[in-house]
């Protein structure tokens, strides 16, 4: 899948491309010990002599590792899958660019061991909760009753979702890591370097949380909660810290083990060196925050990793979406009402604009992903020079495995299909596509079959509650008895979407509708309840010109066409 590509990934101007271009960059000098190693490197990556680079240059072999992390205090949310689409993508960019030569990894990394300290809104059994406040979210007993604790189940609804989608990842439980020691030497160099890692953080802090600030929050022995509690002593012969406990008593502990965690900035950093991280992306909220942390970074002996910011998702209010204040989609609510191949779209475009993550976001995001899969898979025309595949979003979204196919509907037009003829079910979505797709069969057109699932959900959901039909006003009313004689006059069963399309341009073109965008909304207001559709010679072609005639003509006749 990644082979022979070198050449276009190089050029690729798709973001994913240029990472994995600064993320290769960044291994050579890294790895490689001189300039001369880096240009034959550089030279031999070039030429796509992979397997001859790595002999020649052993240190490239190092795998490079990108990271994300998930806060397993709430349900995960779109915003969570996110954070897993988008480094896949410059994962498989670079895998691409590499030839798959140097060995890659992605490690997903749940913050299971945070301080429980704010209940979702979205969640039962709350007073439960409450008895459990600040401690790890691995020891939060599981509100639903589903798994060993809130953080388990919270990392197994996670764990799903990913393994649904086909992700290659590694998860990694902080709470395990920390427990099973592999912390424990970046843990110890922070109780020697204290006072440097300190110096950085203090600066950051408000004068309140300045006075009782520590790099470690020592989990109390006696209930159990994540303390945040001044560090009073340091015993770098023992490596333990001395804390007063919620009761007063001095209590002496270990920083390994698990009898500590990390404040979430040095935690952060600390796991950069430990799992010598190269490659993780953020929100644009944690800019100042990377920016700590990678001095941090450096105080401990690591190297920072190379980073990208993108900006955060919205929801219907242009609020900020929250784990625990469950606003915005689930994943489960987006995969009710659209593909998982519309949702990595969706991630993929303009990573460093803002974006609304409602239910409303989902049509347009599946229409454009079908028109780029069609891009894809078409030809260029004759003489004209073949665009970069790569740089194509259906490539990124797919990993380079994109379907030969899409789909011959499009959402919005199914949507507005399922409308008109008031389908519950499939099968009667099928009796027109059938007609107008001879053929074709949910087996031969798998994906369409997948939408019709989407449109009928969605549109029982979301559309059908929403219609507002009205009636025509007078020169509406002309144009549609027009557009009904003209359809008439066509051949009968006529399923020429150009041929009708023209018709209905020349209708309103004849009713004077300046700009013709108008006779479209009144079209859609007066036949369908909403003010806007797909393309309508597309749509009467699969409705059929006889319905589409007795649907114009019920509309002239003031039937309810709700009903």
């Amino acid at each position: 899948m990644y082979q022979g590509l070198a050449p276009l990934a190089r050029e690729a101007r798709a973001w994913p491309f240029e990472q994995a271009r600064g993320l290769l960059a960044r291994h050579l000098r890294l790895r490689l010990n001189d300039d001369a190693e880096r240009d034959l490197a550089a030279t031999l990556l070039a030429a796509g002599k992979f397997d001859e680079a790595l002999t020649s240059l052993p240190a490239l072999a190092r795998p490079v590792v990108f990271q994300c992390g998930y806060g397993a205090s709430g349900l995960p949310h779109l915003g969570t899958f996110g954070e897993v689409a988008r480094p896949t993508m410059v994962r498989n960019a670079f895998r691409t660019l590499t030839g798959d030569a140097i060995p890659t990894r992605l490690i997903v990394v749940s913050d299971d061991m945070d301080g429980f300290r704010k209940i979702p809104d979205n969640v039962p059994n709350r007073a439960m909760l409450e008895e459990d406040r600040d401690k790890p979210v691995t020891s939060v007993r599981d509100p639903f009753g589903e798994h060993p604790s809130f953080g388990d189940h919270n990392n197994a609804r996670l764990r799903a979702f990913l393994d649904g989608f086909g992700f290659d990842y590694e998860f990694l439980s902080s709470t395990a890591f920390y427990k099973a020691g592999g912390l424990d030497a970046v843990l110890l160099r922070i109780l020697e370097r204290f006072d440097a890692v300190q110096a950085i953080m203090l600066p950051t802090l408000g004068d309140e949380r300045r006075a009782t600030y520590s790099p470690f929050l020592p989990i109390s022995p006696k209930s159990g909660r994540v303390l945040q509690v001044p560090t009073l002593e340091r015993h770098l012969d023992r490596g333990t810290i001395v804390f007063a406990d919620e009761d007063g008593t001095l209590t002496e502990v270990p920083v390994t083990g698990g009898h500590v965690k990390l404040q979430w900035r040095p935690d952060w950093a600390a796991r950069w060196t430990a799992l010598e991280v190269d490659y993780e992306m953020s929100g644009k909220d944690l800019v100042d925050s990377v920016r700590v942390s990678n001095r941090v970074c450096k105080v401990l002996g690591g190297e920072p990793p190379d980073g990208f910011h993108y900006e955060l998702f919205m929801d219907e209010n242009n609020q900020k979406i929250s784990k625990s204040k469950g606003n915005g989609l689930t994943m489960q609510d987006w995969l009710r009402y659209g593909t998982p191949e519309s949702l990595g779209y969706y991630l993929f475009q303009s990573p460093k604009s803002a974006k609304r993550l409602y239910f409303d976001v989902i049509p347009k995001a599946t229409d454009e992903y079908l028109q780029q899969l069609d891009a894809y898979n078409r030809p260029p025309a004759e003489g004209a020079n073949a665009p970069n595949p790569l740089d194509n979003p259906a490539w990124s979204v797919h990993g380079g495995a994109v379907p030969a196919k899409g789909s011959p509907v499009s959402f919005s037009l199914l949507l507005n299909l399922v409308s008109a003829a008031n389908a519950s079910d499939k099968a009667i979505l099928w009796g027109f596509l059938s007609r107008y797709l001879p053929g074709a069969s949910p087996q031969t057109e798998a994906l369409l079959d997948r939408l019709c699932d989407y449109a009928i959900h969605y549109y029982e959901d979301f559309v059908r509650p929403n219609k507002r039909f009205r009636a025509p006003d007078a020169r509406e009313r002309g144009a549609m008895a027009d557009l009904a004689a003209r359809f008439r006059a066509l051949p009968a069963g006529c399923q020429d979407a150009e041929a009708i399309q023209n018709e209905v341009y020349a209708a309103g073109k004849e009713a004077g509708f300046e700009p013709l965008r108008a006779w479209f909304t009144a079209l859609y207001e007066v036949l369908l309840g909403q003010s806007q559709g797909p393309r309508f010679g597309s749509f009467a072609a699969i409705f059929g010109l006889d319905r589409t005639i007795a649907l114009i003509e019920r509309a002239l006749a003031g039937d309810d066409l709700a009903a």
